[in-house]
């Protein structure tokens, strides 16, 4: 097997964490800090540290609004997200091919 496609792996999504970020948001168009936050089963600090990353990478943009009075918080993929991301899929594909065919 070639090492080439896996050093090509975006390290921003890699981690177990980010690509569970990723990959909820890219099924939805936005999503609720707490939605994210039970669904992936993470605490506020671990989410917020990886929704940081994520938002400095420029691949998740986050809201901040008011629902009934409370501050709801929430986030969306970018363009520039939705198509790392994209990439990052189409290359774990590569991957899997390149070692079904050995």
């Amino acid at each position: 097997m070639k090492p080439e496609p896996f050093l090509q792996l975006d390290r921003v999504i890699h981690e177990r964490g980010r690509l569970g970020i990723m990959s909820m948001l890219a099924a939805s168009p936005e999503l609720s800090f707490t939605e994210l936050r039970d669904t992936l089963e993470m605490t506020d600090g671990n989410l917020t540290t990886h929704v940081r990353t994520l938002q400095e990478a420029g691949y998740v943009s986050i809201t901040k609004s008011y629902r009934n009075r409370r501050p709801l918080t929430t986030v969306s993929l970018t363009p520039a997200g939705r198509r790392a991301f994209t990439d990052y899929i189409a290359l774990l594909e590569q991957i899997v091919k390149q070692t079904r065919t050995r």
